[in-house]
């Protein structure tokens, strides 16, 4: 567990968006994103897409390199195997 939240999390702090300002714009509660970020839960598919969607309209620089640290982490792994 943990990729998508660690790409989220890092995404987050280093663009200063807050989760709450993410959660706002996703239609969601703050606790939702707080989870994702802690690596309490990881977001399903279909989050991924709306967390994704989220950023771009807050920061397209964030919604690219959210996808880019979630595959990159996945390909990694994927090599590990």
């Amino acid at each position: 567990m943990g990729k998508a939240g660690k790409a989220l999390r890092k995404v987050l702090d280093t663009h200063n968006i807050s989760q709450n300002r993410l959660a706002m714009t996703m239609g969601i509660r703050r606790s939702n994103v707080s989870r994702w970020a802690s690596e309490v839960r990881d977001p399903v598919a279909e989050t991924m897409l709306e967390i994704w969607k989220a950023l771009q309209k807050i920061d397209l620089v964030a919604a690219e390199e959210f996808i880019r640290l979630y595959l990159d982490d996945s390909a990694e792994d994927e090599a590990q195997s």
